[in-house]
C-alpha cells in the first residue's frame, strides 16, 4: 500500500483559492480540490469541518489580497486617487475575487456597504487630505466617488468595456475633481 499523502491546511486552502480565482465559488467542490491535490477528499475534511468553513477561509484570503492592493503604493501624494485606481486594478487582475467581494446581493444601502468594508475608514481619511472636508462630509462625498469608481470596476471585472490604465487614471482623476467642485458648491463652499 503506498504511503498516505499528508497535506497541510495551507496547501488545501491554496488549491481552493486557485480554483476560485479562475472559476469563482461556483467552481469549488471537494472532488475538484481532491483531484487538484491528487488525493481523496479526506485531507480537506481533516482541516475544515465542511465546505462552508473552507469557503470562509478562501474568502478571508481573497479579502487579504484586496487589502494588499488597496494599501500598496498609496502613501504620499494622490493617495486617494491611488486607492481608487487600486480598487479598479483589483477588479481587473482578479475579476472573480472582485465579483465575490463586491458584486453579491447584500441588501445594504451604499453608505452601509462602503462602511462595512474594513478599508472604508482608511479611504475616507485619505480623501480628507485631498478635499479638506470633515470626516462626515468626506464620507458622503466618498460614497458618490465610490459609486462611480465601482461602476468602472464592474465594467472592468466583467470585461463589458476595455479601458487602458491611462484612460482609467484620467477618467477617475478628472471626474472626482469635478464631483468635488459640485459637492462643495452644493454645500455653499468655495471650490479650489
Amino acid at each position: 500500500m503506498p504511503p498516505r499523502m499528508i497535506f497541510k491546511k495551507e496547501e488545501v486552502l491554496d488549491v481552493a483559492y486557485k480554483i476560485v480565482k479562475k472559476d469563482g465559488f461556483e467552481g469549488i467542490n471537494a472532488r475538484r480540490i481532491a483531484k487538484e491535490l491528487n488525493a481523496s477528499v479526506h485531507p480537506i475534511f481533516n482541516h475544515f469541518k465542511d465546505m462552508e468553513e473552507l469557503k470562509k477561509a478562501v474568502y478571508e484570503k481573497i479579502y487579504e489580497k484586496y487589502q494588499e492592493y488597496m494599501l500598496k503604493d498609496t502613501n504620499g501624494k494622490n493617495s486617494y486617487k491611488k486607492m481608487g485606481l487600486s480598487y479598479i486594478k483589483f477588479a481587473k487582475d482578479y475579476p472573480e475575487f472582485f465579483k465575490i467581494v463586491f458584486m453579491q446581493k447584500t441588501n445594504l444601502n451604499a453608505e452601509n456597504f462602503v462602511m462595512a468594508d474594513k478599508m472604508g475608514d482608511e479611504v475616507i481619511k485619505e480623501g480628507q487630505l485631498l478635499t479638506g472636508l470633515s470626516f462626515e462630509e468626506q464620507k458622503q462625498f466618498h460614497i458618490k466617488v465610490w459609486i462611480f469608481t465601482h461602476g468602472i470596476a464592474c465594467l472592468v471585472a466583467t470585461k463589458t468595456v476595455e479601458f487602458s490604465d491611462k484612460e482609467i487614471s484620467e477618467l477617475l482623476g478628472n471626474t472626482v475633481l469635478e464631483m468635488l467642485k459640485g459637492f462643495k458648491i452644493e454645500r455653499g463652499q468655495k471650490s479650489e
